[in-house]
């Protein structure tokens, strides 16, 4: 009997293994896909282009959910909240949802920190496509630990949710004009110290040999920046998904899935991100709530679909909203 009960275990441990190694082969396939086929040329990327990308993403990510159903259904992945499959497929949508909520404020960033370095449009996706490998690698580490924290000292359930009403606040009173700087960011400084740094570009190169000796390209310097400001941003993030699970392989993948889409969501909204300055407030309102969920957890049960529901209205909210004002304000002017 003790035999077939670890015969099984086995089992069930291979296949949890074999879904994480499917799982993350197919991310790298696709990466390498991106970069070796689908942008092996550098090029400058249309609004209908992104446009179309984005669309293919956002209908991936949320078709995956049926994966997560399938998977929990069949036990071919860990389930150590013991989670049943339509609750599990939710709080993936859920998580998705507020990772790409809250990539609004990685676009800005990232469109400032191309402005400030002059990084020409056709360059702009090479230095985002190793950005999110980067991206990756980091938010995996964080989920890690993050997980690692929750599972063995539960108070860090109230610190994340303190941090994140914390953050929500902070948005809410910080003033428009204190607008971040690259230049003059300790991230720019600290790395003109470690390698010499260039203002000239070499094509699509991170760097280049001058007498002798290396210097780091803009397209270099604006990669470095945009990786710690992700780190930066994960800090709200990756909390606020851990708010609605801390089953590893949800909190990932929804990660994953709205990081792979920021780059297409990045060139199909570069354009007009000024027409959602009212989407600031759907973000104070999200993270608010999570901040909330987390701090009330022992005294309120929040149900998924709550949750869900409560995202997806804000976030339509603050776009129709911006729209609906940004309409006003054209009529105003005619």
């Amino acid at each position: 009997m003790y035999n077939q009960k670890s015969i099984f275990a086995e089992l069930l441990n291979y296949y949890f293994m074999l879904v994480w190694i499917i799982f993350l082969s197919t991310i790298v396939l696709f990466l390498a896909l991106d970069l070796g086929v689908f942008n092996k040329t550098p090029h400058v990327i249309t609004p209908k282009e992104a446009g179309k990308w984005t669309g293919i993403f956002v209908t991936i990510s949320f078709l995956f959910s049926g994966v997560i159903y399938w998977l929990y259904n069949n036990n071919y992945i860990a389930n150590p909240d013991n989670l049943k499959p339509l609750a599990a497929s939710v709080k993936y949508l859920t998580g998705y949802l507020i990772e790409l909520s809250l990539s609004v404020d990685n676009i800005f960033v990232i469109a400032i920190i191309f402005s400030s370095f002059k990084i020409p449009k056709k360059y702009q996706h090479r230095v985002l496509f190793w950005g999110i490998l980067g991206a990756i690698l980091f938010r995996g580490l964080m989920i890690y630990f993050g997980v690692l924290l929750i599972n063995k000292f539960s108070w860090t359930t109230y610190l994340f949710g303190a941090f994140l009403i914390f953050t929500a606040i902070k948005m809410l009173v910080t003033k428009e004009e204190e607008e971040f700087k690259p230049k003059k960011s300790l991230i720019y400084k600290m790395l003109g110290k470690i390698i010499p740094i260039t203002h000239h570009l070499d094509k699509e190169h991170f760097f280049v040999k001058i007498e002798n000796k290396n210097f780091a390209t803009p397209l270099f310097v604006a990669l470095i920046v945009i990786e710690v400001m992700d780190v930066v941003f994960a800090l709200d993030s990756v909390p606020a998904i851990l708010a609605i699970t801390s089953d590893p392989f949800l909190v990932f993948s929804s990660n994953i899935f709205a990081i792979l889409g920021l780059r297409s969501m990045y060139f199909f909204l570069a354009h007009m991100l000024e027409k959602f300055s009212y989407l600031e407030f759907s973000l104070i309102a999200i993270l608010s709530f999570v901040g909330l969920k987390m701090l009330l957890k022992e005294l309120v049960e929040i149900p998924e679909w709550l949750s869900l529901t409560f995202i997806a209205v804000s976030l339509i909210t603050g776009v129709v909203v911006s729209l609906q004002m940004n309409k006003n304000e054209d009529s105003k002017e005619k």
